[in-house]
């Protein structure tokens, strides 16, 4: 019988019985190596056998052991992909996707919604080794407008982590692969309720920082893809930059994905009710959520998307610097640039970081982005409507 994903999820990464005793602790226990011991030299031969026919085998402690591979299986069933490679981070992530299927001299279509680092990339990266790089309005351009000889790639992010603008992933990737090419996409916003690869996207990447921890205590972040072609490229890539990830951090977000059904729909249950009040306020001109149902990606986020998560932004009538003194005067929410832990954030967001997404439109007002976490959202609301106070 095939199991929901929920009870799927409980299940990945139970440690398996003792041969001797036949008893077992409950979760899969953190297995720590540097090294990797073979039993005998035919051991050997038989593991980097496997290794030369693509088999996922480990011979050195950096390809990860027991532990590494349940949260692997956590992504996959997660993502709906055949491969799944851990990295150190979210970034981490997509610089090991986007160099794994790009090379000196390629063009990369760049959705303009993305988490700003990807710009940073872009700058400090793409440039030195000669990819060039056009950011994109996919509401706005047209790809076949836009592509080039050497175009290889579309790299988007939806929903976008500053203003949740909520992508038509099929209808861009269905343009994407008539012309040619590949899509990656981050879906970090959409981990455990989203599944581009099921929507025609190539490859996903995921900040595991975020929702699969769940505590606020872990980077780490995820490449998911169901193509073989691109896994291999990106299984050499990884080995070839060294990257590896803690089997510390990997137990601990085993321990977080345990929870993450249920702490999602918490999130999103506390996030319609604040988004009721905020709806409501003299203050507040729109909101940002496409679970929402004002929001103008309210229709795509029904249709491809399972439910929704604790992330939303908020656009205020006041000048940015006004924003300030109201993010200040919040008591529950920290001010952090992080999300998907259980506790409440709010980011005050720079009118020079909105000049990139044409998405904004709201050109004098205020924007803050908040986290709306798992208290009491009685609390989260009366912190909101104190804070509203300090604003003329």
């Amino acid at each position: 019988m095939k199991k929901q994903r929920d009870t799927q999820l409980l299940h990945i990464g139970s440690a398996p019985f003792d041969p001797t005793d036949h008893i077992a602790p409950v979760g899969l226990p953190s297995i720590r190596t540097s090294t990797v011991r073979f039993a005998n030299m035919a051991a050997l031969e038989q593991t980097m056998a496997k290794r030369a026919m693509g088999e996922r085998v480990t011979t050195y402690g950096i390809s990860g052991m027991q532990t590494h591979r349940a949260l692997e299986e956590v992504f996959l069933a997660i993502e709906g992909g055949s491969y799944c490679v851990l990295s150190s981070s979210g970034l981490a992530s997509i610089h090991l996707a986007l160099m794994s299927l790009l090379k000196a001299g390629d063009h990369i279509l760049i959705t303009d919604n993305v988490y700003g680092p990807v710009r940073v990339i872009n700058e400090t990266i793409f440039k030195r080794f000669n990819i060039d790089v056009t950011f994109f309005s996919p509401a706005r351009d047209r790809l076949s407008e836009l592509i080039k000889p050497n175009t290889r790639l579309v790299y988007a992010e939806s929903p976008g982590s500053l203003l949740m603008e909520m992508l038509d992933l099929p209808a861009l990737a269905k343009q994407a692969k008539q012309l040619g090419l590949s899509v990656v996409v981050d879906n970090t916003w959409g981990c455990g309720i989203y599944q581009p690869l099921a929507l025609g996207v190539d490859v996903s990447v995921v900040a595991g920082t975020k929702y699969i921890n769940g505590h606020s205590d872990v980077l780490l972040g995820a490449i998911v893809t169901g193509r073989d072609d691109l896994a291999q490229q990106i299984h050499q890539m990884q080995y070839a930059f060294g990257n590896s990830v803690s089997a510390d951090d990997a137990w601990l977000s085993l321990r977080g994905v345990k929870t993450l059904a249920v702490r999602l729909r918490q999130h999103a249950q506390n996030t319609q009710a604040v988004c009721q009040f905020l709806s409501k306020h003299p203050k507040v001109s729109r909101i940002y959520d496409p679970a929402w149902p004002q929001d103008p990606g309210h229709q795509i986020w029904r249709r491809d998307c399972t439910g929704a998560n604790g992330l939303i932004a908020v656009s205020l009538k006041c000048t940015p610097h006004q924003a300030q003194a109201f993010v200040d005067r919040l008591s529950l929410f920290g001010i952090g640039f992080s999300w998907g832990g259980y506790e409440s954030l709010v980011q005050w967001v720079s009118p020079a970081v909105l000049k990139n997404h044409s998405y904004w439109q709201e050109r004098d007002l205020a924007l803050v982005r908040l986290h709306i976490g798992l208290e009491a959202v009685e609390d989260l609301i009366a912190d909101l409507e104190q804070a509203f106070e300090c604003l003329p």
